[in-house]
């Protein structure tokens, strides 16, 4: 197969190191708004390098994943589906539900093959803990909860324009909690603060949010979100249910200490998402690969991420506004 890599920052450069080691891709084109950038990740791995993102369409590639600025994804996916080349796109789709709906219409004239990057749902420990729930093991489910603690915050000029911490960060756990379930959310209680560096506020945004959402079976999922946990990187999802529960994400890394000191992991924490994920990602390109080579369908479609965004408007609305917010309310 070969692969054109449309972004050549850090998750791009960590899909550049997967897709150069799969067995199934010849060769991979690497483009970027900065060239030398694509250029210097290209020669690190063995791939080639394009004069410009736009090239990519014309270079009789296979498949293109999307990795570039939020506000690019848009067009880019546009773009593959106008030429029929199946797309993997980081999250999110837009960076509006308005755009989402529009992209989303032009993959289904096409009917391209597109893949969304919530790589959770490629994580050995959220699988499992969706494997137990659909069989029934842990009995009817009373409360799921879901944490992203990032160890430090992004740099001032990120936050104007991630959309905010519900839409940037709290959408992975919104659809972790989907995926494990199996269930939609209805309503949503969101709530937030900012005891850290004034450029959140500054923005509208939070460095911090939690959120209580209702599913549609009576389950209650709680979400907290923090841009300040010093003691490392935290992803963990727990499922509590009538006969048992599960966690994800617990274990030797996990950055927590007991009340009289006692570390509970016996590693390094991790330091960030790529170091978290590291096996996910390589699974969901795998999954892609197989969607390109005719396969399989995607197994996470737009449809999913537009879910999941509409919870995360929700949570921002309600936030703003202080009061519950049903999840039709902020259907187009």
């Amino acid at each position: 197969m070969r692969i054109g890599l449309a972004g050549a920052g850090r998750i791009g450069a960590r899909h550049a190191e997967t897709l150069g080691g799969l067995p199934e891709v010849e060769s991979v084109l690497i483009a970027d708004v900065d060239a030398d950038r694509a250029r210097a990740l290209a020669r690190k791995h063995g791939a080639r390098a394009a004069d410009s993102v736009g090239d990519l369409f014309s270079s009789g590639l296979d498949a293109i994943v999307v990795a570039a600025a939020t506000d690019a994804h848009a067009d880019l996916v546009t773009r593959a589906a106008d030429t029929g080349i199946p797309v993997f796109c980081e999250k999110p789709v837009a960076p509006d539900i308005v755009g989402t709906l529009q992209v989303m219409e032009a993959v289904r004239r096409s009917g391209c093959q597109v893949q969304m990057g919530f790589q959770r749902r490629f994580d050995a420990g959220h699988v499992a803990v969706r494997d137990a729930v659909a069989a029934g093991r842990l009995g009817w489910l009373h409360t799921v909860r879901s944490c992203t603690l990032d160890p430090a915050p992004p740099p001032p000029g990120y936050i104007p324009v991630s959309g905010g911490i519900f839409r940037d960060c709290a959408v992975h756990d919104i659809d972790g909690v989907r995926f494990v379930t199996g269930r939609e959310v209805v309503q949503v209680v969101a709530v937030g603060a900012n005891k850290g560096e004034d450029y959140f506020a500054e923005s509208g945004d939070v460095d911090t949010g939690a959120a209580l959402l209702t599913l549609d079976d009576g389950t209650i999922a709680i979400i907290s979100e923090t841009r300040y946990n010093a003691a490392g990187y935290d992803v963990r999802l727990e499922a509590l249910g009538a006969k048992d529960s599960l966690v994800a994400g617990l274990n030797e890394h996990t950055p927590l200490a007991t009340a009289d000191g006692d570390l509970l992991h016996a590693g390094a924490p991790c330091t960030g998402f790529l170091d978290r994920f590291g096996p996910a990602y390589t699974a969901e390109m795998r999954a892609f690969l197989r969607v390109v080579a005719g396969e399989a369908e995607s197994p996470c479609p737009p449809e999913e991420a537009l879910e999941a965004f509409y919870v995360a408007e929700a949570c921002e609305r309600s936030r703003r506004e202080a009061r519950a917010v049903p999840v039709e309310e902020v259907r187009a």
